[in-house]
């Protein structure tokens, strides 16, 4: 089962994040061939980290309970918020086969969490959706796309996307037409400046 965290940094934890970056990545080594994408958050300056975005293949609740709690930065008391939920990959894809332009682009996470109640207008809306986002002009630039999903994975509860676009203008321009934001199925949008993560 396929799990999306964002997990957002307390203030003011940069310096203990870099102390212990090698016990986090020996963690995560674990999991690496169950990796869908993963990512650290990021300020508008760039280089100062907000949190960690991962997408993992994970077999049951007692995986997951430990991924997000055993992992060193929670530990260490580096993150504040965990969002955890059910993911379903819509391009049956890793963020490993996605090539791009990092040098002359910017690569977000958009995180999107539905209005309740409204599964069946989504369901009206999916075709649009993926359209939309398949189309000539996204086609090239999404990384990876997902729904988040009740825990039982039944209910749609939103989305979860990393794209690579010029800047936070043409994020913002590419939610505007998005037949889901249109539609006003989400209650909150997350926008984060984001990059692959990962030992480098």
């Amino acid at each position: 089962m396929e799990y999306f965290f964002y997990c957002q940094d307390k203030p003011n934890s940069h310096a203990l994040r870099k102390q212990i970056v090698e016990t986090h990545w020996a963690f995560m080594d674990a999991y690496a061939s169950a990796f869908i994408a993963r990512g650290p958050t990021l300020a508008e300056d760039g280089p100062t980290q907000t949190g960690s975005m991962h997408i993992v293949d994970l077999p049951d609740a007692e995986a997951v309970r430990v991924f997000a709690y055993e992992e060193p930065n929670f530990r260490a008391g580096v993150y504040g918020d965990v969002f955890v939920s059910r993911w379903r990959n819509e391009l049956g894809r890793t963020m490993w086969e996605f090539t791009g332009d990092p040098d002359h682009n910017r690569r977000f996470l958009i995180i999107g969490h539905a209005r309740p109640g409204v599964d069946e207008a989504r369901r009206r809306l999916r075709q649009d959706r993926q359209s939309y986002l398949s189309g000539q002009r996204y086609r090239e630039c999404l990384i990876v796309d997902g729904s988040l999903l009740s825990d039982d994975g039944a209910q749609w509860t939103g989305s979860a996307l990393m794209i690579e676009l010029p800047d936070r203008a043409a994020a913002e321009a590419m939610l505007a037409g998005d037949p889901y934001v249109k539609a006003g199925l989400y209650e909150q949008i997350q926008t984060h400046r984001w990059r692959f993560g990962g030992r480098h």
